[in-house]
């Protein structure tokens, strides 16, 4: 009989990486928007993004996101987007 938990993974929606969920970002698309759910909880739908700059540029760009979360990110979403990865930056 084991005793290790089950890790829920998730898979980068950038470059397709599968990792524990916890090493991930999620991004949340709720009645309030498009935002960065750092608890993991919020009620939505999510896409998951490694915190390596390379992939949340190819996330914004290549309308990654868009995809993943069925529906338009607009500007002012993705401005918002784009803060917490500045802010993000600055802490490494």
């Amino acid at each position: 009989m084991s005793t290790s938990r089950h890790v829920p993974q998730r898979c980068c929606i950038a470059c397709r990486k599968i990792a524990p969920k916890q090493e991930l970002i999620r991004i949340v698309a709720s009645p309030e928007g498009v935002m960065v759910d750092e608890t993991g909880k919020k009620k939505g739908r999510g896409a998951y993004i490694c915190p390596v700059l390379e992939c949340w540029e190819t996330a914004l760009k290549k309308d990654k996101l868009n995809h993943s979360l069925h529906r338009g990110v607009t500007a002012e979403e993705k401005a918002g987007i784009c803060e917490y990865l500045e802010k993000m930056e600055r802490s490494i």
